[in-house]
């Protein structure tokens, strides 16, 4: 018998001598398949309900929904922020909890924004309500920078003057929202202790609304809100005569919702005073929404981009220096502008 021929280490059927079994058909251990960590549960479409925020306290929300149940939920994620009055789609959690998978677009969205933070007041809001008192003292830069705020987010305005019983500084008072109301602002004056007068002078002006409630501390905003609706029980607290300022009652933005015998229809949203009013956030045609008495001149400048600061041939300061347009006004638009330009973009 003839030599076998040598094998070569390509030949894929080489005879094993040791089991003579192909190698090729050799069989290999096969890995011992372990069970797969289930994958987390995805909300699905049944478990997705429509909501709306009404009450926020930093990163943690009160969601109401159609039915009137509410639940505890907070935003997924790092997403942004939503305020009271949002429309949101809640992803049910628990027996009493939620996420907030998506914030609904909205029609407006009132904040301030300076150097160091933004504060949301609230959104999808038709109508401000701004309290000053006789006393303490009001600030008139922050009132105008309200106004500004209002109008550059297409919000109706209007100014409340709290206790005109102490009548020491009432005439001052009136004197000082003299300009605002030559804008067209209605200046409505009330005690809010009197609460059969502050309902019937303001229900009209609730209803059918949703309606935000914005003051400097110290001004009756809670003592207002009470006097509205009884079951708020928003705690109140007289201000400082020594330091002529009020202190913070109120430490989150809650949305109220107006009786039907007093405002069918109407809601209130209270949120917490403030002692300043940033407006970084707004761009350069936003701060000239916020002053509408300028635009019947500003279509009279030469220039299409017109700042009406400086410029030859401007319609607003040819106003300005004919008293169609308050000093006062111009003034607090100046700086308005001047802050933005300066402030640090990111």
């Amino acid at each position: 018998m003839a030599p076998s021929p040598p094998r070569s280490p390509h030949d894929r059927f080489a005879f094993d001598r040791t089991f003579r079994r192909p190698r090729a058909l050799r069989r290999e251990p096969r890995p011992v398949s372990r069970p797969k960590a289930a994958a987390p549960a995805r909300p699905t479409d049944a478990t997705i309900v429509r909501g709306r925020v009404v009450e926020a306290f930093g990163r943690h929300y009160t969601v109401e929904f159609p039915d009137g149940s509410r639940r505890q939920c907070y935003p997924r994620g790092k997403r942004g922020a939503a305020a009271v009055g949002d429309v949101v789609d809640i992803a049910i959690e628990g027996k009493a909890e939620g996420a907030i998978n998506t914030i609904v677009p909205r029609r407006n969205l009132l904040y301030r924004s300076d150097d160091f933070r933004t504060k949301q007041f609230a959104a999808n809001v038709d109508q401000l309500l701004i309290v000053v008192a006789t006393e303490p003292d009001f600030a008139d830069d922050l009132v105008g920078r309200a106004l500004v705020g209002a109008w550059s987010a297409n919000i109706s305005p209007c100014v409340i003057l709290n206790k005109v019983d102490k009548v020491t500084r009432l005439p001052a008072a009136r004197q000082r929202l003299a300009r605002i109301a030559a804008l067209g602002v209605p200046v409505i004056e009330l005690s809010a202790h009197d609460i059969d007068a502050t309902r019937a002078t303001l229900a009209p002006r609730l209803a059918g609304v949703t309606t935000l409630l914005l003051g400097q501390s110290g001004m009756g905003k809670s003592t207002l809100l009470n006097a509205l609706i009884p079951e708020a029980a928003a705690p109140t607290q007289e201000h400082s005569i020594a330091l002529g300022a009020g202190r913070h009652t109120t430490t989150s933005t809650r949305l109220y919702h107006l009786p039907d015998a007093l405002a069918p229809g109407g809601d209130l949203i209270d949120s917490p005073g403030f002692q300043a009013f940033g407006l970084q956030h707004l761009t350069p045609e936003d701060i000239v929404n916020g002053f509408p008495e300028f635009k019947p001149f500003t279509e009279q400048c030469r220039f299409y981009n017109c700042t009406h600061r400086h410029e030859p041939g401007c319609g607003v300061l040819d106003a300005l220096k004919r008293g169609e347009i308050s000093e006062y006004r111009h003034a607090l638009y100046m700086r308005v502008l001047a802050e933005n330009e300066s402030a640090v973009r990111y």
